[in-house]
């Protein structure tokens, strides 16, 4: 007999997956301890598990999945065939969809643009500002910087110039960062500059005094000099996207935590691994937080908060009451963006539901930021 945890070691359905198809009714256990209500399954049900992963993968439906695990133990071939064909074609009939209105998306694109007639960039931006401000800002967004060479736009960092302000903005889809300090000189319209990112990383390392660093774009050239020391380049000759449309985010619990506990919750907490389906990302450690009576965050394993499953940020008797539900985040980017908010105390913010982004904020600085999209969780 194998533990639920040995289970979902050896077939490749995690622990709350296999829960979830335990009450479905689509696989469970041979014995449930009626003590400890621990789950206990066959060495004959690892195959099925295994099978029920790789139609899991494949995205096949519930009640489709249900049907194939019954042929597959009454060999029924012809019925497992027949539901694995007719997926097949659902998912080649979506596919020729997506292609048909990407297709048209495209064209609308190329309307747009017109890049038989796109003028040269010819920005012209002065700027100084503190070197010790733009230091914190840039540290504050570059972990959020795309890697992706299909999208090179989001390959560095947003430099957006309007009045008085600077604020630097870094994207990879999975999360943002935004990070705001006063700069002088710029008396123009708003300006947005693309740095690539090696280019950031060379003007981070003449940021170490405490004199004034002096930014400048000048047509395709972006210049930085702090003292006697320059670093220059070529800008990214790619629009950001609006990340201002990105960072409207609806009201939800705001929770101060205790960086140092929290990160060490998170660290040595349960962790559940999640295979990514893009290409080029490997399987990621998912932390599922929740939140009590919006004072307390909790890092919680597989289960209810109840069943004992959770660890807090602070030393605190939390209960079960006013629990929020649960949102996966990636562990790596939270602890990343927990790094870049450089504070031992933070504000999480957690959306209305549990797709809505993850907010990381300063409680002494609303111009810092970063937001970190949720992970689909199973159960």
């Amino acid at each position: 007999m194998r533990s639920i945890g040995e289970m979902a070691r050896d077939s490749g359905l995690g622990v709350s997956a296999l829960r979830f198809y335990d009450r479905a009714g689509v696989l469970g256990p041979a014995w449930v301890d009626p003590a400890s209500g621990y789950r206990w399954y066959a060495p004959e049900q690892l195959d099925e598990a295994r099978l029920l992963a790789r139609l899991r993968r494949a995205g096949m439906p519930l009640a489709d999945i249900r049907l194939v695990l019954a042929g597959w133990s009454g060999e029924d071939a012809d019925l497992v065939r027949g539901l694995l064909q007719a997926h097949l074609r659902r998912l080649e009939q979506g596919l020729t969809e997506a292609r048909s209105e990407f297709s048209a998306i495209r064209e609308l694109l190329d309307h747009r643009e017109n890049p038989m007639t796109a003028s040269p960039l010819t920005g012209t931006v002065h700027l100084s500002l503190p070197a010790p401000a733009l230091a914190a800002a840039l540290d504050a967004v570059r972990f959020a910087a795309g890697r992706d060479p299909e999208l090179p736009m989001l390959g560095g960092v947003l430099f957006d110039i309007e009045g008085d302000a600077l604020r630097v903005v870094a994207t990879d889809r999975y999360r943002l960062a935004v990070a705001r300090t006063d700069a002088d000189g710029h008396g123009g319209s708003r300006e947005q500059v693309v740095v690539p990112a090696p280019l950031v990383d060379a003007m981070r390392a003449l940021l170490s005094g405490d004199e004034s660093a002096r930014f400048a774009v000048e047509g395709d050239r972006v210049t930085l000099e702090a003292g006697e020391r320059q670093a220059s380049g070529q800008r990214l000759a790619h629009d950001f996207p609006d990340y201002r449309r990105l960072v409207q985010l609806p009201p939800g619990r705001r929770v101060v935590v205790e960086v140092p506990a929290l990160r060490e919750a998170l660290e040595n907490g349960p962790v559940r691994v999640a295979e990514d389906r893009e290409p080029g990302r490997s399987a990621r450690d998912i932390s599922v937080l929740t939140t009590v009576d919006d004072k307390t965050v909790l890092v919680c394993g597989d289960g209810a908060p109840d069943e004992d499953t959770c660890t807090g940020n602070e030393d605190r008797d939390t209960g079960t009451g006013g629990l929020g539900y649960h949102v996966g985040v990636d562990r790596g980017f939270l602890l990343e963006a927990l790094a870049a908010g450089d504070r031992d105390r933070l504000v999480l913010e957690f959306g209305p539901a549990p797709t809505a982004p993850l907010a990381i904020r300063r409680a002494d600085d609303e111009g810092a930021f970063s937001l970190l999209m949720p992970v689909r969780l199973d159960d």
